[in-house]
């Protein structure tokens, strides 16, 4: 991936087809994330500032640079009914570049929420609102408004790499990024997975167990897992039943 360009607003882009966003917003971060092939997912430091934050949608992405949050009043701008603003940053930065007015501006634009690679305050004010944030950080700084980042380009936010338009699903469980272009088809194998794991969650009611419904017992004695019917004390020797303890002393 080539670096982002600096001081570029892109008015125009692609979103997911709205009906597979809906589709994915019945889905957890770690449903999508496993029918996706393991893929897609943020660092895990991202983390909601309140408890049950949630959101889903295409992503209006930004590049910031640090300590300064100029580029997300630009994305106010180019914001859509639904969308996510996805916020990383040239550096590291923990700086709150967030609060309760950005907020307030996001969704008056109709904004479902914000993943940003940075800093956010005003997380009273955020849960009140219930606006969902994740965050890297919690901070009370404030940025400034001087240096051209950009909006509506290809970015990494905690190492996930985000386009404009691509599907993003956040919740207590992480950040999940989808593919635009695959959005409806890792909406079908996400509800083919649930079903699956209803049926398994069925079976584990009923007392069935994880080593029989997955098939783990012939391969772990191929490894060489042994079962032995006798307890070790706390001196290290073997307490034998009395059945063992006959063999034993024969």
């Amino acid at each position: 991936m080539e670096p982002a360009p600096i001081g570029v607003v892109r008015t125009a882009i692609t979103r997911a087809d709205p009906e597979a966003v809906a589709a994915l917003s019945a889905f957890g971060v770690a449903t999508i994330h496993e029918a996706m092939g393991r893929t897609g997912l943020a660092r895990p430091y991202l983390r909601p500032v309140y408890p049950h934050a949630r959101l889903c949608g295409p992503a209006v992405t930004v590049l910031l640079q640090p300590g300064d949050n100029w580029m997300l009043h630009v994305a106010a701008e180019q914001i859509e009914d639904g969308d996510v603003v996805v916020a990383a940053c040239t550096t590291e930065s923990e700086d709150g570049f967030f609060g309760e007015l950005l907020a307030t501006s996001f969704r008056a634009r109709g904004a479902r929420g914000l993943v940003i690679d940075g800093g956010v305050r005003d997380t009273a004010e955020l849960e009140e609102m219930d606006f969902p944030v994740f965050s890297r950080a919690v901070n009370a700084r404030g940025t400034v408004k001087a240096t051209l980042g950009s909006v509506n380009v290809p970015v990494v936010c905690a190492n996930a790499l985000v386009r404009p338009g691509d599907v993003v699903v956040a919740d207590r469980d992480g950040v999940v990024v989808v593919p635009r272009e695959r959005a409806a088809e890792v909406a079908a194998a996400s509800a083919a997975r649930e079903a699956a794991e209803e049926t398994k969650r069925a079976r584990f009611r009923a007392g069935d167990l994880g080593l029989d419904l997955y098939g783990m017992r012939a391969p772990l004695a191929a490894l060489g897992l042994r079962y032995e019917t006798g307890s070790e004390g706390a001196d290290g020797t073997k307490n034998l039943r009395d059945g063992d303890a006959r063999e034993a002393r024969r």
